[in-house]
């Protein structure tokens, strides 16, 4: 990833207790860059951590659905002929699908 240019210092100072309590927020989002997370504060007011085992379970089911459905349009190519077997597959990978896009939405919704 390119870094971006920042020719633009800005400087403040803090209490060693104003330090520490930035530190420790900055270490709770799981950043090791107090720029970084000073900056995105100044910003947007807000750093949102979205830690969510969901999403990658997702990313898991997404990849082994595209990878069944691959298989699955590869036999249908070859032999012409659709088992009803390939769509029960089909259908339980989606439902697994929208279970954890529904888990992923309802942590989201109660964010503030």
């Amino acid at each position: 990833m390119a870094q971006i240019r920042r020719p633009v210092e800005l400087k403040f100072h803090v209490t060693p207790e104003e330090r520490d309590v930035i530190e420790k927020k900055r270490s709770q989002m799981g950043t090791d860059c107090t720029a970084a997370y000073l900056r995105k504060m100044a910003l947007d007011g807000y750093v949102v951590n979205l830690n969510l085992p969901e999403m990658r379970e997702m990313v898991t089911l997404l990849r082994r659905f595209n990878g069944n459905l691959n298989q699955i349009a590869k036999r249908v190519n070859a032999t012409g002929r659709v088992y009803s077997e390939d769509i029960h597959d089909i259908h339980d990978m989606q439902e697994q699908l929208w279970t954890t896009a529904n888990e992923i939405l309802s942590r989201l919704a109660i964010l503030e």
